[in-house]
């Protein structure tokens, strides 16, 4: 069994839980009156609501292009799923 997919997982578990832990650090240090706010603080919902993205359109043949990778991607993981398993 290929363990490079769980050890691929758990690196970006552990990223994701060091990026949260830094935010909860500015938080509590917000509330300790110790930190300040930077640029990398969440804005609040009142700033948010006014700057919403555009999302882009895509056209239907990159729509076409996507879906068929994609397709292909799952295919030869199932492939490979199939062969680990028996």
């Amino acid at each position: 069994m290929d363990n490079s997919i769980y050890e691929a997982a758990i690196e970006g578990l552990e990223l994701q839980k060091q990026r949260i832990d830094e935010q909860i650090k500015q938080i509590r240090e917000m509330l300790a009156g110790t930190g300040k706010p930077n640029k990398a603080a969440p804005a609040k919902a009142s700033e948010k609501a006014g700057k919403r993205k555009k999302r882009r359109k895509l056209d239907d043949e990159a729509k076409l292009r996507i879906s068929v990778a994609q397709k292909k991607r799952w295919a030869t993981f199932r492939e490979k799923q199939e062969k680990e398993n028996g």
